[in-house]
């Protein structure tokens, strides 16, 4: 088992039960995320955790495919689909692997939280790239560390010796945008709400 599954399949449970952090932030997220979406799209979304986004967007769009590494956090997923009566979020175990074979396949690929906790960020971008359909669009949100302040830098490390932090790689929200623009995409949209919060970016596919 890899270390970041296992912690990820420990922490499932109380992941679920956390409220979200900053709700309004997180709802102009998803709001903007709708200008994007219509209801013929194909999406898929890697690192969807217990699902909260996939279903939330799920009623305006065709189609969903969501993976995540850890098999409680589907777990989860699966069962608030079900409570919810939503059919069209097909949710299962994988990563972006899932993605190494076809091409085009998405209107929309999202990745939210997880950019920043993989460390093939290149492959991951050239894969998404490669299985978005000409001018589709990458939706991430992501947590661009070393942007972030020297006390929460300096207490990852100390974290992670704890075993209450995963791997996590540092970049800024420049160098971010710069890697999406040699992979291919143009920036249609990108938006920080402050000091150590998340960069919301969409990218699109250009063609």
């Amino acid at each position: 088992m890899k270390p970041s599954k296992q912690f990820w399949d420990k922490i499932a449970d109380k992941y679920a039960r956390d409220p979200v952090s900053d709700p309004e932030i997180y709802q102009r997220k998803l709001d903007i995320t709708r200008e994007y979406l219509s209801v013929d799209m194909r999406v898929f979304e890697f690192g969807c955790g217990t699902g909260s986004t996939a279903l939330y967007h799920a009623p305006a769009v065709a189609e969903i495919d969501a993976v995540d590494i850890s098999e409680n956090m589907i777990a989860i997923a699966r069962r608030k689909a079900a409570d919810q009566a939503i059919d069209n979020v097909n949710f299962r175990e994988g990563d972006v692997e899932t993605l190494s074979s076809g091409a085009e396949q998405y209107d929309v690929v999202m990745a939210h939280s997880i950019l920043h906790l993989v460390k093939n960020r290149k492959h991951v971008l050239d894969t998404v790239y490669r299985v978005l359909k000409p001018g589709g669009v990458f939706i991430t949100s992501t947590a661009c560390l070393s942007d972030f302040s020297f006390y929460i830098r300096a207490a990852i490390p100390v974290m992670q010796l704890l075993g209450k932090a995963p791997y996590v790689g540092y970049f800024t929200q420049k160098q971010l945008t710069g890697e999406l623009a040699e992979t291919g995409f143009s920036i249609a949209h990108q938006w920080c709400p402050g000091k150590n919060k998340a960069a919301f970016i969409i990218a699109r596919k250009d063609g």
